[in-house]
């Protein structure tokens, strides 16, 4: 190796760099001196696992990619670091209350996730969630500590009710947040049917609102919610019923995902208010929920962009706990006990997406002849003459003559004055051209404004097995960003720029915007791929909602998933393998079943061996291929 190879050789700090896994990673994730990712939920160096080896126990167990794996420490990790956050800031500060988090199931209802919740939460007297009857009947079966709170947001008709109540003649430390006024008449009746009294909460609609991707959950016109003028009568209605005594819980949602610190202190201060309003109104209160809105800075910036937040967790946490005490000490109040509603840090770091490339599509640079026979046409000839006189001075003039004469050659083909063979010919010429353009751009300091997203035009196509509807449906429904990149090979040199395309039949079924520290990229560095050789990708923090919001489109199915527990000695165990759906699974989703197909398709080969189509024993292959179909992965399969 000379010198200049030695100097120019890739390495794992590029690698950390070019991904920026030290600014997402949160401490998890890392890249090992072999260039393999890492992941150890202690966020030391001493119980890293490879997530490559990972790849290895998965697929010798007989499991197929795509997989999304479920590393448990992490989901303990996250519940810790949130608690602990609280009480310290909470001691800090000499807080005389308590921090009681609760985890929206809506969040990721898989059983798993739920179960592992609360297991790792019970030191914290963590709790849940509810927003629907199908939500809380999950939650009664696997909450068992009557020191959590359980809260039920939502629509609620009487069956809810009556469970929420039967809740809480049972122990529970469950609450009825009122999200409309009607709900408090029927909440009233059912209470007294039953002879239970209600812990009441009130859902207020704030006039802050904070920036993000869901601004809507906040602000006067928010859907769900209680205004100012609307408490007033609830409280007055709970009086007169001598039933203030059950009003112990405010609640508000100012969204998901919220980026600015400022938008949350706002929004604290002013529910802090209404909350000492309603003390004074001889409400006992007690507990004040101050819902989402916890951010995951997906792309490492720490700034108030959409896809990152401009503070940490410990900041989050004092500014909450400054917040309630500024407004409640003045008016002598005692300190609530604060839960906070934060699914989406809870469970982001959770899961990761892994998935093989199957086949790439490259804009390979074709050879060019020196000169054109007399017969070629003059506007083929044009853009020859385009491609052999670029310059960097003429870049701009070029890219317009090429786009120009390349439009005139297509509609020459429409109306049958060149053949298909002269077009081929003119494309070649065509994407030569912008090629070269492309290499020249780099080599100024401020590229025209037309050429800015040229690289994405030429970018290659890595086709991978997994679906972007089924597995990152954020990705597609709202440009959610999620770090993507390569698990191994992150000692060597990405020296291709690509797009990411999975295996549906949609022209949508595509990633096209990667993180980045300063931007969004259009294009995502990547390793040349090597015949015969796997090259796996990995999607990370994606355990809030894309599990629960993804679709069938295609009919592909949900993913193989495996949850992983790593030891404090490094080594690690798969604790829990589930199968994905296999194509018998999905079809039963839309109304198809299985057993009545194979028996039309048995009845429909029987008729092809009358016909004289096929013989008994092709039918019996035939039929073999078709069970097969049925009971195979969804996903592509080696």
């Amino acid at each position: 190796m000379n010198k200049t190879e030695l100097l120019g050789r890739w390495t794992k700090q590029k690698s950390e760099e070019l991904y920026g896994i030290k600014n997402w990673g949160a401490g998890y994730f890392s890249i090992s001196e072999n260039g393999e990712v890492l992941v150890n939920p202690y966020k030391d160096k001493s119980a890293a696992v490879s997530i490559m080896d990972i790849i290895s126990g998965v697929l010798e167990r007989g499991l197929e990619m795509p997989v999304l794996l479920r590393f448990e420490n992490l989901l303990d990790s996250q519940i810790s670091f949130l608690n602990n956050s609280f009480n310290e800031a909470m001691k800090t500060l000499n807080y005389q209350g308590v921090y009681r988090g609760v985890y929206p199931i809506k969040v990721n209802q898989q059983q798993q996730v739920i179960e592992e919740v609360t297991k790792f939460g019970q030191r914290y007297h963590h709790g849940l969630e509810v927003g629907s009857k199908a939500e809380l009947v999950a939650a009664l079966s696997l909450l068992k500590d009557k020191e959590a709170c359980l809260i039920c947001n939502g629509y609620k008709d009487e069956e809810f009710i009556d469970l929420c109540l039967y809740a809480i003649k049972m122990g529970f430390n469950c609450f009825f947040v009122i999200e409309i006024p009607g709900e408090l008449d029927t909440l009233l009746e059912r209470s007294k049917a039953l002879g239970i009294n209600p812990n009441i909460g009130i859902r207020i609609k704030l006039a802050a609102k904070a920036g993000g991707h869901w601004t809507d959950s906040g602000g006067d016109r928010s859907i769900f919610g209680l205004n100012v003028s609307q408490v007033i009568t609830m409280v007055d209605t709970l009086k007169e019923r001598n039933m203030l005594d059950s009003l112990k819980l405010l609640h508000y949602h100012l969204g998901s995902q919220i980026p600015n610190i400022r938008d949350i202190r706002s929004a604290v201060l002013e529910a802090t208010r209404v909350y000492a309003e309603l003390v004074k109104e001889g409400a006992p209160m007690g507990y004040l929920d101050l819902g989402g809105g916890l951010a995951v800075d997906y792309d490492g910036s720490n700034t108030n962009y959409t896809n990152s937040r401009n503070y940490s967790v410990e900041e989050y946490c004092t500014d909450i706990v400054e917040a309630v005490m500024s407004t409640l000490d003045s008016s002598n109040i005692p300190h609530p006990v604060i839960i906070t509603e934060s699914g989406r840090t809870t469970v982001a770091y959770y899961s990761v997406l892994l998935f093989n490339v199957l086949d790439v599509e490259k804009l390979e640079e074709y050879e060019m002849p020196d000169q054109l026979d007399d017969s070629v046409s003059e506007q083929i000839r044009n853009l020859f003459d385009v491609n052999k006189n670029l310059t960097l001075k003429n870049i701009q003039e070029c890219y317009n003559d090429a786009l120009y004469y390349r439009d005139e050659i297509r509609d020459m083909f429409k109306h049958g004055r060149i053949s298909l063979r002269e077009r081929a010919f003119s494309e070649k010429i065509f994407w030569n051209t912008i090629n070269s353009i492309a290499k020249e751009k780099q080599k100024l300091k401020n590229a025209p404004p037309d050429l800015e997203d040229l690289e994405s035009a030429i970018a290659d196509i890595y086709y991978c097995n997994f679906s972007v509807f089924q597995s990152i449906p954020d990705s597609w429904a709202i440009d959610q960003l999620f770090p993507i990149m390569p698990v191994h090979r992150l000692l060597e040199l990405p020296k291709r720029n690509a797009v990411i395309a999975d295996i549906t039949c949609d022209c949508d079924g595509k990633i096209d915007r990667f993180i980045d520290l300063h931007d969004v990229r259009t294009t995502l560095p990547l390793h040349e791929m090597k015949n015969g050789d796997d090259y796996y990708l990995g999607v990370f923090l994606v355990g809030a909602y894309q599990e629960t919001l993804g679709d069938l489109h295609n009919l592909f199915g949900d993913t193989n998933v495996v949850s992983v527990r790593i030891n404090p000695d490094g080594n690690y165990d798969l604790v829990k393998e589930i199968h994905g759906d296999s194509v018998a699974d999905v079809l039963s989703y839309v109304e198809f079943d299985p057993k009545d197909m194979l028996v039309r398709f048995r009845e429909t080969a029987e008729d092809s061996i009358r016909e004289g189509y096929i013989n008994a024993t092709e039918r019996r292959e035939i039929m073999r291929a078709y069970d097969n179909g049925l009971r195979g992965y969804t996903y592509y399969e080696r």
